[in-house]
């Protein structure tokens, strides 16, 4: 495979960050080039989960390149075509909301936007407590979308949470592949786990 400059772009939903990490760890390992970007409320927000320094610093440790993790710092990504693919994971409803009414007010948004720019794919890995509600209409319109492919997702809990989706992280790697084909990796919509 040649060369494949990956952007891969953290925002919220901190408790999915200790199954991200590694997923970051393996795009790293089969790619080479990848670079950290963190939404800029996420790189302000400590939580229960860690505070987000420590998830910076890991992020740079495994990436080898420092985070970028302000709108100045992610616009070049389009006029430089910095990146191949991004990869946004996790994806929270908030991030949903944003790309699909075509906001760039974050970082990571202002990253896919740079993308789309040059007909670039995004690959999204949806975590979210309201993926079967309010984030809904959002995630319909992204899947409609050109150059937007989906990490394949399942409810997580649907019991407990049943409306909350989460995407198979450990799926990233064949998702970007796909991707960069410009095909959706199949099935998008997993059974329970």
């Amino acid at each position: 495979m040649e060369q494949v400059r990956v952007g891969f772009a953290f925002c919220g939903s901190f408790c999915t960050y200790d199954q991200v990490m590694p997923a970051l760890e393996r795009a790293k390992a089969r790619y080479g080039d990848v670079t950290p970007i963190i939404s800029e409320k996420s790189a302000e927000t400590d939580s229960r989960f860690g505070p987000a320094h420590e998830f910076i610093r890991e992020m740079e440790r495994i990436c080898d390149k420092r985070v970028i993790d302000t709108i100045p710092k992610a616009e070049p990504i389009g006029p430089k075509k910095l990146l191949d693919v991004l990869i946004i994971a996790p994806c929270t409803g908030s991030t949903l909301s944003r790309l699909a009414n075509g906001m760039s007010d974050t970082s990571v948004t202002m990253a896919a936007k740079a993308m789309w720019r040059n007909g670039r794919p995004v690959v999204v890995a949806v975590s979210t407590n309201d993926g079967l509600a309010g984030s809904a209409k959002n995630i319909a319109a992204l899947l409609d979308k050109k150059h937007v492919f989906f990490v394949p997702y399942r409810q997580d809990d649907p019991v407990g949470k049943p409306t909350s989706l989460v995407a198979d992280f450990t799926k990233i790697n064949d998702t970007v592949d796909a991707a960069i084909q410009g095909r959706q990796l199949q099935p998008l919509l997993l059974g329970p786990a």
